[in-house]
C-alpha cells in the first residue's frame, strides 16, 4: 500500500489518477476534512494527516510500506518532513519517494531549496529506501501571473536566465512509474520539459496562443518584491522568488536539460505551449 502525501496538489492529483486507473492499492493523505470526502467519493481511501501532527501521521501510514512525501515551500518544511520521515520509520515504512527541487544545495541562498537539501541528507542517511525526484521550476508558476500576462505583460526579474519548466503532471507521472517498478531505489532523478525558455521566449510562447502581444517586463527586484507582496506572497516567499530568479535563474545556474521524463515514463514531457493552451482562459480573464 502506497500512503501519497500532497494529494490535492498537481502533482498528487496526477499521481492519484494514474494509480486509481491501474488499480494500484493507495491511500491519499489530506488536510482537510473536505478534500477526504471529494476522495472518498471517487472511491479512493483517503485519511485526514497534518504534517504537523504526529498522531494524524502514523494513522495515515497504517498498513502502508510505500509513502510518496511531497510539500510546498514553507518555513516549517525541514522540520515538519524530517519528522514524516522519523514517522516514516516508526511505521516501518520502507520506501519512501520525495519530490525535492533541481536546484537544492545546503549552501543555496533560495531557502527551500537549502531545506530541500537538508531534507534530502536526513532522507539519505535515514535507513530507509528512497528515490528522490528533483524537478525543474513549475510551468503552473506561471499561474501566479495571469493577471498582468492577460493585459499584456509578463513581469519578473530573471534577465535572459533559462530554465527547463516541467509541467507538474509530468513529476506526477513520473512519480507513478517509480512507486510502482523495484528498480529505481537509492536513485535521484533530475526532472525537466522538453525545452529551455528565458521570459522573452515564454512570452513570445504566450503571445502565440493567446492571439495578442504579451511582453516580458524585466522589474527591478524593489519592485518584483511589492509586485508579490500585492499579489498575496509572504515576505519570506517574496524573498526567496526575488533570490531564485535574480541569483539562480538569471546568473545561469539553473540545471541544464536532460531526458529522465522520457526514460521513466516512455512518453514526452508536456511543452509550454501545450501547457499554455490548456490554461488559456486562466491567462485571458
Amino acid at each position: 500500500m502506497i500512503l501519497v502525501t500532497g494529494a490535492t496538489s498537481v502533482i498528487g492529483q496526477k499521481l492519484c489518477q494514474l494509480l486509481a486507473e491501474n488499480k494500484k492499492p493507495f491511500r491519499a493523505m489530506c488536510r482537510k476534512e473536505d478534500q477526504v470526502e471529494k476522495m472518498l467519493k471517487k472511491g479512493i481511501d483517503a485519511v485526514l494527516g497534518n504534517f504537523e501532527d504526529s498522531d494524524s501521521l502514523r494513522s495515515a501510514m497504517k498498513g502502508c510500506k510505500t509513502l510518496f512525501l511531497v510539500s510546498p515551500p514553507n518555513k516549517n518544511q525541514l522540520e515538519s518532513e524530517t519528522k514524516v520521515i522519523d514517522v516514516a520509520k516508526e511505521a516501518e515504512i520502507t520506501y519512501i519517494v520525495r519530490v525535492s527541487a533541481s536546484d537544492a544545495n545546503l549552501r543555496c541562498s533560495v531557502p527551500w531549496a537549502k531545506n530541500h537539501a537538508h531534507i534530502d541528507h536526513y532522507l539519505r542517511k535515514s535507513g530507509i529506501d528512497w528515490t528522490i525526484l528533483k524537478p525543474t521550476a513549475f510551468m503552473q508558476n506561471f499561474l501566479t501571473m495571469t493577471k498582468p500576462i492577460s493585459k499584456g505583460y509578463l513581469p519578473q526579474i530573471s534577465g535572459n536566465g533559462l530554465v527547463g519548466y516541467i509541467d507538474a503532471q509530468d513529476i506526477g507521472s513520473v512519480a507513478y512509474h517509480v512507486l510502482t517498478q523495484d528498480h529505481h531505489k537509492r536513485a535521484t532523478y533530475y526532472l525537466n520539459g522538453p525545452e529551455t525558455l528565458d521570459m522573452k521566449e515564454a512570452s513570445s510562447k504566450l503571445s502565440e496562443v493567446l492571439g495578442k502581444k504579451v511582453r516580458y517586463i524585466h522589474l527591478p527586484s524593489f519592485a518584483f518584491r511589492i509586485l508579490l507582496r500585492a499579489t498575496g506572497a509572504s515576505k519570506w516567499l517574496a524573498n526567496g522568488l526575488i533570490e531564485q530568479y535574480g541569483e539562480v535563474v538569471a546568473k545561469n545556474h539553473d540545471h541544464d536539460l536532460g531526458e529522465e521524463v522520457f526514460r521513466l515514463t516512455n512518453c514526452q514531457p508536456r511543452s509550454f505551449k501545450d501547457f499554455t493552451e490548456e490554461n488559456k482562459k486562466a491567462f485571458m480573464a
